[in-house]
């Protein structure tokens, strides 16, 4: 089993002058901020998703990769470095954080974590949190800027010429939408409805608690093998942008199964009319 991702609000609290904090609360419609000034963790950066952690929307999906350079200065403006320990949290469901989470260790940084439960869980825990008037973090006024140099394609992800192929050499490819939304029954984001042919449906909150921490590794391959999926072979995951693929790309490594995100996901997909689509059920 590979060593876990996650750290529990309790043990950060005892280590919080030891990493750097990276907040990502994020919304679809680019509201994290707001979140950020309304609470954060003591000395947490906000970390954005839209403008750090991915590229303008295009044909590449509307979160695709970004570019090195756009990573990296965005990283060094929050004080990482090479040999940083980073965790990163969001509102609850780790839905931001585990794309922070796979995109820095892609670039290279070796040591991330996420906070299960997100901010929810910290203050749960009865842990103080800091408002945008009260905040001592590097986004609001620090000076230390530091010195990561980031390595993309450190991590493997999927890319859309090679799903095809993935799947009918025997790779399983997971898309962790909402069921009426993998069924192409509504599509309230993307211009198009359905699926890639030949994924299964696996909405990430079929392996979350509704407090939105993971469940256990042994629940996670419990409900893998509910829903027929091998617990051995390649596995891909989608979603619609690349952010929820990585969220059950966390949960899976939780369970001991490495997984490669399709990053571009069904927004890249459906950008080319010549790729397959499909609806229903499978």
């Amino acid at each position: 089993m590979a060593d876990s991702a996650l750290i529990r609000a309790t043990d950060l609290a005892e280590r919080l002058e030891e990493v750097v904090v990276l907040d990502v609360q994020f919304t679809l419609d680019g509201q994290g901020s707001d979140l950020y000034a309304a609470a954060h963790l003591p000395g947490a950066a906000h970390l954005d998703l839209d403008t750090v952690l991915a590229d303008p929307a295009g044909p590449r999906g509307r979160h695709p990769l970004p570019s090195a350079a756009r990573l990296e200065a965005g990283l060094r403006a929050l004080g990482v470095d090479d040999d940083s320990s980073v965790v990163v949290y969001d509102q609850a469901t780790s839905l931001g954080a585990a794309r922070a989470w796979w995109v820095l260790r892609w670039a290279g940084l070796r040591d991330v974590r996420v906070l299960d439960g997100g901010l929810a869980a910290w203050q749960r825990a009865g842990l103080p949190v800091e408002t945008a008037t009260t905040s001592q973090s590097r986004s609001y006024g620090g000076d230390r800027v530091g010195t990561v140099t980031v390595r993309p394609g450190s991590v493997p992800h999927l890319e859309a010429d090679e799903i095809l192929d993935f799947i009918a050499g025997g790779g399983t490819l997971l898309d962790a939408r909402a069921p009426e939304r993998f069924r192409g029954e509504v599509e309230p984001i993307d211009p198009v409805a359905g699926h890639i042919p030949g994924a299964v449906n696996l909405p990430t909150t079929q392996i979350q608690a509704p407090d939105g921490t993971f469940a256990a590794p042994e629940a996670i391959r419990a409900v893998l093998g509910e829903h027929g999926i091998p617990l051995e072979g390649p596995v891909g995951t989608s979603c619609g942008s690349g952010v929820t693929a990585a969220q059950l790309t966390l949960a899976l490594h939780e369970a001991g199964i490495e997984s490669r995100p399709y990053i571009g996901s069904w927004s890249e997909w459906i950008t080319d009319p010549q790729r397959p689509r499909a609806a229903g059920p499978a």
